[in-house]
């Protein structure tokens, strides 16, 4: 496995290598300094599984950057690493791409953790945002288990399944092979449950489930 750091600071670089040296399966890391160079690499380098990216970098805005390596390298994990961790930034980041967003105040152990998650073929999004409760979502003061949810958004068995993979960012092809269905009827329910949740994107959506305390592990199913 290969892994590129992006970022204009030695000491988190350093600090990135310790904590992917961690992984199980050990990576030959790169690293960069700023946009120019991550983009030689990349070209050098077409077989990388992850990039771990600065958003604030020194010659080009990191969202362009974030922009373009997607579409150079489609197959790619890029997770976000800034000081900035806004629900905005955030929810730009995953719009553009992004499959996990790490704060760089984060622990080492979180930094992993999140990581690791992410190369399982999950999303990560930090759990401070998800602490944030809009004042908007119902029974905030509570952890609502997958019936609970259900009865507050009115859907049904099926979409509440799907919003649980949507949360664990699978993505629609993987959802309907998951439960055995067309992916235009995963559509047409991602559809649905993103109008009850009252967003209009599927990051907003985990935000937003996330923030009203849904339980997402095995045993909270429905």
């Amino acid at each position: 496995m290969k892994a590129l750091i992006v970022d204009d600071h030695a000491l988190i670089r350093g600090a990135l290598q310790t904590v992917l040296k961690r992984l199980k399966r050990k990576p030959a890391v790169f690293e960069a300094a700023n946009s120019r160079e991550a983009m030689q690499i990349v070209e050098k380098h077409p077989d990388l599984s992850l990039i771990l990216l600065d958003i604030n970098l020194p010659d080009r805005d990191g969202f362009s950057v974030l922009g373009e390596l997607g579409d150079r390298c489609p197959t790619v994990a890029i997770i976000i690493i800034s000081a900035l961790n806004d629900q905005d930034t955030v929810k730009r980041a995953f719009s553009l791409g992004a499959l996990g967003f790490i704060p760089k105040t984060s622990e080492p152990e979180i930094m992993l953790n999140a990581i690791q998650l992410v190369l399982s073929g999950n999303l990560y999004i930090p759990a401070e945002i998800l602490d944030r409760q809009d004042p908007t979502s119902p029974r905030l003061s509570d952890k609502l288990s997958a019936r609970e949810l259900q009865e507050d958004l009115g859907l049904t068995d099926r979409q509440i399944e799907v919003l649980g993979l949507l949360m664990q960012g699978k993505s629609n092809k993987v959802i309907a092979s998951t439960l055995n269905m067309a992916v235009p009827t995963v559509k047409n329910h991602i559809t649905t449950v993103l109008k009850a949740l009252k967003v209009t994107s599927r990051t907003e959506a985990v935000i937003k489930a996330g923030q009203m305390g849904w339980d997402l592990s095995p045993k909270s199913q429905l």
